[in-house]
């Protein structure tokens, strides 16, 4: 995750195709442009705006205010290639909610979202929620463009709050992560209904899917919602169970050795991977001391008061400083409220519907071996591990804008999510199985920014 204007894409979003995939049965719908307009009404906003455009695609929507690049920043390579020529109609608006977190549009008010309807549609909808604490046009590039390019209409919430300060939405420890899952499960219900007040149908496939918190809601939508699914891509969901492990099991090591108080080997202990150490130093500045206080502070609010306290802090610096108190915190030892309060947004493994995961072998803030391994694990466990493909991504990391920065040591992942997806609707419209869960390796060379073929690579163990 590179910050949005320096904040990481987990804690907040502050900083900075040769497009091909399956043509499903009925493509080409409703072709009038902007055909019905006039009769999308989304069900329970409290505030909506309807625009006829040319192009739905980051392409065609630069330097309106109807995509937002900053929110964006970070999340995908810089080579990364993009559709565009995408007409249909953009319908952007919020339910009601009492916070104000999210200023986009000056409209102060949370809740929001962005729903994007093509004129040529192939009977599908994708829905997701923001990753990390970013806002509804977060995936715009990452996920919007290329299911807009074969035809999916496409659904993105703010999750309801957003920001460094989420976690002061809500009256009791958890609210805020609470209702990240309950803003989904609404959008995707009323997104189901503009489709088909615009195509005269219900989309007769559709799919949750998303990045890191995005990741975590497609995990929580397909185990408690699994009706409203046809399946779902999880590219590194956040894991919350009970009793750990999680962000809070991990990160206090990582706060640790910020400080000078913790060593390589407690990191690996922790769940680091070893040799991706090189990321370390970045993810020191950016990452680890904010992410850290500021979900500690949404379920355990009582550990350090004054930390980070009203806010996460009013300059950078400050926003992105450590708490020194969470060197030393553990969850185990938390009381049971705070183990209460995490069970209330806890995963259980039980998916109802196809899942995908995607997670980098050198992820340093979410590292894999503590996540995506344990909700491997936790599928099997439940009996649903039919239903569920696991791919580790050689060289992979939490965010794909930092291979910019490193490319002989990275391979974006965007390409493999794009390849998931399609593997994905090939295994719920064809009956087409995904291969065995393995490790997709890094090519020696090649196209590592638009190329991923999850074909390559070795079996990985569960």
């Amino acid at each position: 995750m590179r910050p949005s204007r320096a904040v990481p894409l987990l804690a907040a979003a502050l900083t900075a195709a040769a497009l091909t995939g399956p043509s499903p049965a009925g493509a080409a719908e409703g072709g009038e442009h902007c055909g019905r307009q006039e009769r999308v009404r989304v069900p329970g906003a409290a505030l909506q705006r309807s625009a006829c455009l040319a192009d739905l695609t980051t392409t065609g929507l630069a330097g309106t205010d109807y995509t937002d690049p900053a929110d964006q920043a970070g999340l995908t390579a810089a080579g990364t290639r993009t559709p565009s020529g995408v007409p249909g109609i953009q319908v952007d608006g919020y339910f009601p909610d009492s916070s104000r977190f999210n200023a986009t549009h000056g409209w102060q008010h949370d809740a929001q979202f962005v729903i994007r309807l093509p004129d040529h549609w192939n009977g599908g909808l994708v829905v997701t929620g923001a990753p990390g604490t970013r806002k509804q046009y977060a995936t715009d590039k990452a996920i919007s463009d290329r299911a807009l390019a074969q035809g999916y209409a496409y659904a993105a919430t703010d999750k309801g709050n957003s920001g460094a300060d989420f976690y002061r939405d809500g009256v009791r420890p958890g609210d805020a992560v609470a209702e990240w899952n309950s803003r989904t499960t609404e959008l995707t219900r009323a997104a189901r209904r503009v489709v088909a007040q615009r195509y005269g149908h219900a989309p007769r496939r559709t799919y949750v899917a998303g990045i890191s918190n995005g990741g975590y809601l497609t995990r929580w939508q397909l185990e408690n919602h699994p009706e409203l699914y046809d399946g779902g891509v999880d590219w590194e969901g956040a894991l919350w169970t009970a009793d750990g492990p999680g962000l809070l099991t991990s990160l206090p090591t990582a706060v640790a050795r910020s400080l000078g108080a913790a060593r390589d080997e407690d990191m690996y202990a922790a769940g680091f991977a070893p040799g991706s150490e090189f990321l370390w130093p970045y993810h020191e500045k950016a990452y680890w001391g904010l992410t850290q206080k500021i979900y500690r502070a949404e379920f355990d609010p009582a550990y350090d008061p004054a930390c980070p306290g009203p806010s996460a802090g009013s300059s950078l610096e400050e926003i992105l400083a450590p708490c020194p108190a969470d060197a030393v915190y553990d969850y185990a030892a938390r009381p049971a409220s705070v183990h209460r309060a995490v069970a209330r947004v806890a995963l259980t493994g039980r998916v109802g519907k196809p899942l995908i995961t995607l997670h980098g072998d050198l992820d340093a803030l979410l590292p894999k071996a503590a996540d995506s391994d344990v909700y491997a694990r936790m599928v099997d466990a439940s009996g649903r591990g039919r239903l569920h493909r696991y791919y580790t991504i050689e060289a992979g990391t939490h965010v794909d804008g930092l291979y910019d920065s490193y490319p002989g040591g990275l391979r974006p992942i965007l390409p493999c999510f794009r390849s998931a997806f399609d593997a994905l609707t090939g295994w719920v419209e064809r009956g087409t199985p995904p291969p065995a869960d393995h490790t997709v390796g890094r090519p020696a060379d090649g196209d590592l920014v638009d190329s991923c073929d999850l074909g390559e690579g070795a079996p990985a163990r569960r």
